[in-house]
């Protein structure tokens, strides 16, 4: 299928063929018939895309200052590096689209195949959407009517902040495509609305939907909004305008009357006179996209959706509130259309889009009926067993594995990703021969010997199930499974079969792990180990916390350093005691100190740090053994004391994963075992199981008693 795509490093819109995406869990897989272009939201991504590096860093101050804190901590040549991978990340256009149902996923009750629906789909033949996110379209409500309805509910959503009441005079600055929607909804619900833009057009279709307007450049918009309200002022401004200028957001409070309110749809800027507001009481209020719910995962993704007695309107009631409107003729969107586009000539819109004085710009699919999960990306042939297949396109395997991959010289002949548009990306720029929405073609290829798995960590330990049951050699991110139900049950799909199992704890292949590991001796005597991990806070929305997705950050981050003392010391952890910061440390595991007891009787701690500044060293790790001190500084410098024939070592940033999948390439390749032991990977991920039962009861846990654990 095709997709339309934005490159926010060169500015170009261009089609992408990408496999069709498979609708997971709570998703519904729409066949697109037509999509709104939102000139407004579009034209300030081409624009900054087409714009220099300079000047995006001027618009994004955030941002820069963001990069200034990455070179002091990673350097500077991999934060450049960085930089321009995210840039060249291909951006997805679009979220007004309208098609019907062709499939549904796992748990979908409320839609069928063949239903019309409207979606914040992107601009893409087939878009897989969660269902809260979705609405059915009323029978007498036509494909072209239903693509205005995501759009119309961030209107709408500004009226619900106002809260207007009959007979109300309130400005709509701004009468863009949202504007006019809004002022045709506030006029719906018995308001006197005064519209004010600079263009012509968009006054006058104002007008022909029974507003009152202004002209900024015939008429002072304040002395005309207190001379259509009686000198009172208006009793509320709800700004739908896009502009850079402050004074936008002094003419609204200097135009309201006293204790009126201001809502703010559009992006506008936000330098405040406090007189203004003071004096009059003013309430402001920014307008959050389509309502409530938006951006809450558990809402959008998780299909969890708010009690209505509760929350009387939510972003997916909002939907169905627009096509009503329109479905009723208080909503008249018909007139807003100028122009109707095929998708294949997109160009028609965005190559002058800038320059643009379209209201609503409509993109017409006429998609074939056959669609491919597969797509063929590069002309490679692989023997059989001798090719990696990636399950997994996200961040890490874009920005950390592929490159070392790449260096390394894999053969990669997969790469499976949900929507199907990262992993084309990643398979165009890497030479990954075959692009796919459908893992289970990566488990039935014959030329793939070794499955990695980059997904979310809520989905590993099935994939390495499957991986193993397929026949496959498995090399999974950590960690390897978040319950010790999932592990038992990769444990038995292991020892039924015969293929190697690996998790990427990939500092143990560090240099500076290696020539510490070197310098300790094949037979190392009992040490004492302190790793510091200043990880930094993560807010407690994003999905690593939450147990049943990420597993937390113990589970899914502290292992790599309890695989790390493993390592060093050479020996198991016997027993492990976890204790937390704060007077609920139950609830706290993000501030952690992990104590570790060895069976050689080495000790280790692990500090787990998310309360540090930023730009001290993100990780520390310090060896003591036999009056000698090793001192790994964020894996870019090591001093040594005490040893005969090492001092120390300074390299640029390196955690081992360059060196990790040299040797994986080499196993792929030429043949050969599991990087890490399962012994130690089990050991490992029974320690971070047994941290966590240390937290609950407050002891110490031995691994022995793990498994029996409830």
């Amino acid at each position: 299928m095709k997709q339309l795509i934005q490159n926010l490093r060169t500015g170009e819109t261009y089609r992408e063929e990408v496999p069709v995406p498979k609708p997971a869990r709570g998703q519904v897989l729409i066949k697109t018939r037509r999509s709104l272009v939102s000139l407004g939201t579009e034209r300030m991504l081409v624009e900054f895309g087409q714009a220099s590096l300079i000047r995006k860093a001027q618009q994004q101050p955030e941002k820069v200052r963001q990069v200034l804190d990455k070179i002091k901590s990673d350097g500077l040549m991999p934060t450049v590096d960085s930089v321009f991978r995210r840039l060249d990340e291909p951006l997805p256009l679009g979220y007004c689209n309208a098609g019907v149902v062709v499939e549904t996923g796992k748990g979908v009750s409320e839609f069928r195949v063949g239903d019309r629906v409207s979606s914040n789909g992107r601009h893409a033949e087939y878009v897989s959407v969660p269902e809260n996110l979705v609405a059915r379209i009323p029978d007498v409500v036509s494909d072209e009517e239903a693509v205005f309805t995501v759009i119309g509910s961030i209107g709408l959503q500004g009226i619900r902040l106002f809260q207007p009441t009959i007979g109300e005079h309130v400005v709509v600055i701004g009468l863009g495509l949202i504007g006019l929607i809004t002022a045709q909804l506030l006029r719906a619900n018995g308001c006197r609305v005064i519209g004010i833009d600079l263009e012509q057009q968009k006054l006058a279709m104002a007008k022909r939907f029974g507003c009152f307007t202004v002209d900024p450049k015939e008429s002072d918009v304040v002395t005309a909004v207190m001379e259509q309200t009686n000198n009172i002022g208006a009793d509320g401004v709800i700004v739908t305008a896009s502009a850079k200028s402050h004074e936008i957001i002094s003419q609204a409070a200097r135009m309201s009357r006293k204790r009126g309110r201001i809502v703010l749809v559009g992006v506008v800027g936000l330098k405040l006179n406090r007189a203004d507001f003071y004096e009059k009481e003013l309430s402001f209020q920014v307008s959050c996209s389509y309502g409530p719910g938006r951006y809450d995962e558990n809402y959008e993704e998780m299909g969890q959706d708010y009690p209505i007695g509760f929350v009387r309107w939510t972003e997916k009631r909002n939907f169905e509130s627009v096509l009503h409107a329109i479905a009723e003729g208080q909503l008249k969107v018909e007139p807003l259309i100028t122009e109707r586009v095929k998708f294949e000539d997109f160009q028609q819109i965005y190559r002058n889009i800038g320059e643009s004085s379209s209201i609503a710009s409509i993109m017409v699919y006429q998609n074939s009926e056959q669609f491919d999960r597969t797509i063929p990306v590069t002309s490679r042939e692989f023997s059989p067993g001798k090719s990696l297949g990636i399950i997994g396109a996200g961040n890490f395997t874009k920005m950390t594995v592929l490159p070392a991959l790449k260096q390394a010289g894999m053969p990669i002949s997969y790469i499976a990703s949900a929507g199907g548009l990262s992993g084309t990306y990643l398979a165009r720029k890497y030479r990954i021969a075959k692009s796919t929405t459908d893992y289970e073609e990566i488990l039935s290829s014959p030329q793939i010997g070794l499955v990695m798995i980059t997904t979310r960590h809520n989905t590993h330990a099935k994939l390495v199930i499957d991986c193993l049951k397929a026949g496959k050699d498995v090399f999974v991110e950590k960690p390897l499974a978040l319950t010790l139900e999932e592990f038992e049950q990769i444990r038995r799909a292991y020892k039924q079969g015969n293929n190697s199992l690996t998790v990427g704890f990939n500092r143990r292949f560090s240099p500076h792990v290696q020539a510490i590991k070197k310098a300790l001796g094949d037979k190392p005597t009992p040490m004492n180990i302190v790793a510091t991990m200043n990880a930094g806070a993560i807010p407690p929305s994003v999905w690593v916390h939450d147990p049943e997705i990420g597993g937390g950050r113990i589970i899914g981050e502290a292992c790599h350093y309890i695989d790390l003392a493993v390592f060093l010391t050479g020996s198991l952890i016997e027993a492990v005691c976890m204790n937390a910061l704060g007077p609920n440390p139950r609830e706290n595991t993000d501030n952690v100190s992990i104590l570790l007891r060895f069976a050689s009787g080495s000790n280790g701690v692990i500090n787990y740090f998310a309360n540090g500044h930023k730009r001290y060293s993100k990780e520390r790790l310090e060896i003591y053994s036999q009056e000698r001190v090793a001192i790994i500084d964020n894996f870019r410098k090591t001093d040594a004391y005490g040893f005969s024939r090492f001092s120390g070592l300074k390299t640029s940033i390196d955690k081992g994963h360059r060196a990790q999948f040299k040797v994986l390439t080499d196993r792929v390749t030429h043949g050969g075992g599991t990087l890490i032991p399962f012994a130690e990977i089990e050991n490992v991920t029974l320690a971070a199981f047994a941290a966590m039962e240390s937290l609950k009861r407050g002891e110490w846990v031995e691994l022995r008693t793990i498994s029996k654990c409830p």
